[in-house]
């Protein structure tokens, strides 16, 4: 993407966490910001100064009905006439045993975390294909690519989202749009301390086990995260842009954030590597003659 003019992002999830640091970091280098949050006057000092800077913000709740999330998309982009980087941050995450979660708020997971970014995404492309260019930044988690006890669906809704834009960063290649799935570890945003969290037991059966082990670590940690959420929006910045660290450096898939982000990935790498090398044998031996 060409760093030298302004781009316009438009940012879900605004109201806390990477979405406001993304947009903080995109208005100091002087692209415009469209921000965005389900209830916006829960946070009117973010507003302020986003509007202060120049920016905008606007409603959107990421679990509307497609035709609404439709309507909200084409007024924003008539805002400056086009939007060249959009940014589905908005999500929550469900901890607790799998045995534990009702369906319910297993269902209320992926409308947030995954029907949420394919509704806004859908509504997007139309205007970046007419226009040969944009992209697409999901951001994820490293919850995405290994799940550990006690995340099982918000690891799933990862999942999904790891899949979905796997295949589309193949689709939009004949329309010269981007995608980027950025996967963050633990940063210390107030996401585990701002109702982004929705704890589901554990039930007696899951006491004193690894579940509660995660539990406890999740509540333990807040504060306390090793990522720095503004460093983290810097370089999802830089990639996008390809500027900075992620200058002269090829088009990657993903965007993996944070020290203990990559040794998981790396661990979880060399275990699937492990696991389909022991088994090739008995793998290979399943095709006809």
């Amino acid at each position: 993407m060409d760093s030298s003019t302004p781009k316009v992002w438009l940012i879900t999830g605004c109201s806390a966490g990477f979405g406001i640091s993304i947009a903080r970091a995109v208005l100091a280098h002087g692209h415009y910001v469209i921000a965005s949050s389900r209830n916006p006057s829960k946070t009117p000092e973010l507003v302020e100064e986003v509007t202060k800077q120049g920016g905008h913000w606007i409603t959107l709740d990421v679990t509307s009905p497609a035709p609404e999330i439709n309507q909200i998309i084409d007024d924003a982009t008539k805002l400056y006439g086009r939007l060249d980087v959009v940014v589905n941050n908005a999500g929550f995450a469900v901890v607790g045993a799998v045995e534990d979660i009702d369906e319910t708020t297993a269902k209320a997971q992926f409308d947030t975390n995954v029907f949420g970014v394919l509704k806004v995404t859908q509504a997007v492309l139309p205007t970046m294909r007419a226009a040969k260019a944009g992209t697409i930044v999901n951001i994820g988690s490293v919850a995405g690519l290994r799940a550990p006890p006690a995340v099982s669906l918000y690891a799933a809704s990862k999942h999904a989202l790891e899949a979905i834009s796997e295949s589309l960063s193949q689709e939009l290649v004949p329309f010269g749009i981007r995608v980027l799935m950025v996967e963050p570890g633990p940063f210390r945003t107030n996401f585990l301390g701002r109702g982004a969290v929705s704890y589901q037991g554990p039930s007696d059966s899951y006491r004193d086990g690894p579940v509660q082990k995660i539990v406890q670590h999740l509540e333990n940690e807040h504060g306390t995260q090793p990522g720095d959420p503004v460093k983290a929006a810097e370089r999802i910045f830089e990639v996008v842009l390809g500027v900075g660290m992620a200058a002269g450096k090829k088009e990657y898939l993903r965007l993996v954030l944070g020290n203990r982000s990559v040794d998981a990935v790396i661990e979880k790498l060399d275990r699937v590597r492990e696991n389909i090398l022991a088994l090739e044998d008995i793998s290979r031996s399943a095709d006809f003659d």
